[in-house]
């Protein structure tokens, strides 16, 4: 009896002993593909840099593809009407519809992610040369801007996407032809960004709407030391201070344009007799770079 006790005995240590070294091997080969993955997202993000600058791919045969979207736009400011025609490199829009979707609140890590700052400059050309042709002031120029994305219809995500939430890049606006409140506030703060205006986002309950620094009159929300007046995105006729009437006297949280770090984290947990093993994964979905972060776990 105690040679069959000490056989099983034995037998736990090694089941245990073994238990372990898989935990560490499936620990690891987790880590290595997670690297893997953000070392893959890392060089595509690289590459698509480096061919919207340079129209070429590297260290490969194979040409950027030719195919490109076409957009035609026509909408009315100062009585008259205006169009734009914009030729959308294919590649680069499929990028964006491929990222996944950031749970933040903060939209401006969509406006400030860089690889479509190089087409939105060439974007907002169109602008500038309309407001030099009419001798437009800062104010009539963020009024043009502001006129044009307010002609994109709205549309609600559940009817356009397959999802009840889904926000969208800039490109993806302009290509899709519209979206909700938040789109059109993204794509608003990326072209009025890239001509080198200060913008923020207004975040209100159930609305998001953009605040510019310009000299100008109406309602504005202050934002350390500076006031940004209030700019509807969506609905035509509303200029620069004109803030609907639902949204007046209310406070919103502010967000400015900048690069921002986002990290979102999920936990696991399992045992096996008296051993717990507790897994946790960190993602970084940010725009800015990530210095010193630490993940702690403690039991309740």
């Amino acid at each position: 009896m105690d040679a069959l006790t000490d056989n099983h005995d034995a037998l736990m240590e090694e089941f245990e002993a073994l238990t372990s070294l898989y935990e560490g091997l499936d620990e690891d080969y987790t880590a290595l593909m997670e690297t893997y993955n953000e070392s893959v997202q890392d060089y595509d993000d690289l590459l698509m840099q480096y061919e919207i600058i340079t129209g070429t791919s590297p260290l490969t045969v194979r040409q950027v593809s030719d195919d490109v979207i076409l957009k035609e736009y026509a909408w009315l400011y100062n009585d008259e009407t205006w169009t734009l025609s914009l030729t959308v490199p294919k590649d680069l829009y499929e990028y964006y519809t491929n990222r996944t979707r950031i749970v933040t609140e903060d939209y401006s890590i969509y406006v400030t992610h860089p690889n479509d700052d190089e087409y939105i400059s060439t974007v907002v050309e169109a602008f500038y040369d309309i407001a030099v042709q009419e001798g437009y002031n800062s104010q009539q120029t963020v009024n043009l801007v502001i006129s044009f994305v307010q002609s994109l219809p709205y549309t609600s995500d559940d009817v356009t996407t397959a999802f009840d939430e889904y926000v969208r890049y800039p490109l993806e606006t302009l290509v899709d032809g519209g979206g909700d409140c938040e789109d059109t506030s993204i794509l608003t703060s990326a072209l009025l960004g890239a001509m080198n205006n200060e913008v923020v986002l207004l975040n209100f309950p159930g609305h998001v709407a953009v605040g510019v620094n310009v000299d100008a009159f109406g309602s504005y929300f202050s934002h350390e030391g500076e006031n940004y007046y209030y700019l509807e995105t969506t609905g035509e006729g509303w200029e620069i201070g004109v803030i609907p009437t639902e949204y007046q006297g209310s406070s919103a949280v502010i967000y400015p344009i900048i690069p921002v770090v986002i990290c979102t984290h999920q936990w696991t947990a399992s045992q096996i007799g008296r051993k717990i093993t507790i897994v946790g994964k960190v993602k970084y979905e940010g725009t800015k770079d990530a210095k010193g972060l630490k993940l702690w776990a403690a039991f309740g």
